[in-house]
């Protein structure tokens, strides 16, 4: 009952309400990157969603509108060109607010593995074999507080095995409500941020 219709409601309500009290911070961000930078307030990118079915993502533009919008991070060096407020976003994770839409919208939850960007058949691939690209992916996951950056793929993928199995069980709310709250403390701490050195990882760069 929790997989099928409350975890979706709660999407819904929480997602709703959640547009409308950061509604004059997230202008006020837009007007800041408008400000610090030319280009776009808004990125999309092309991610992986629930049955490896794409849909567009939406983030707040946290890079120079020269980066390739399909480029991973690992391949991208240059973080010394990135603004004071773009590391700011990043470090903070504000670029993912506009993310509140696409939980709205239907096409991500609050929680679950993050999407993969549709080129990167690696981390799909070790998804498949733990069922984790048959969930809706997630503004945050078991993987993001886990470790985040620091983590290889394998790693990644096995952590997000294991949440899909605790989703699938009696333990699902609660596994959402320890991956939600646990989210808010490694923002705070910056627990697994290591934004800038991505010998072993895969993720992707997010403008």
């Amino acid at each position: 009952m929790y997989k099928r219709v409350i975890k979706r409601l709660l999407d819904v309500i929480v997602s709703f309400l959640g547009l409308i009290l950061l509604a004059l911070p997230m202008l006020a961000i837009a007007i800041i990157i408008k400000i610090d930078s030319s280009g776009p307030i808004l990125f999309k990118q092309r991610r992986i969603g629930i049955h490896k079915k794409e849909f567009l993502i939406w983030k707040f533009r946290s890079m120079p509108t020269s980066v390739p919008a399909d480029v991973p991070t690992h391949q991208f060096r240059a973080f010394d060109r990135l603004s004071r407020w773009q590391r700011f976003m990043r470090k903070s994770s504000l670029d993912e607010l506009p993310q509140l839409f696409n939980i709205l919208m239907g096409s991500m939850s609050f929680v679950g593995p993050r999407p993969a960007l549709w080129n990167q058949d690696d981390l799909i691939a070790e998804r498949d074999r733990y069922g984790a690209n048959d969930v809706k992916p997630g503004l945050t996951g078991w993987a993001q507080i886990m470790g985040r950056d620091e983590l290889t793929i394998p790693q990644k993928a096995k952590f997000d095995g294991e949440y899909v199995e605790k989703l699938n069980s009696d333990r699902g709310f609660s596994m959402d409500l320890r991956c939600f709250f646990g989210t808010i403390s490694a923002v705070i701490h910056s627990k697994g941020y290591a934004e800038g050195s991505f010998d072993k990882n895969e993720e992707t760069v997010g403008k």
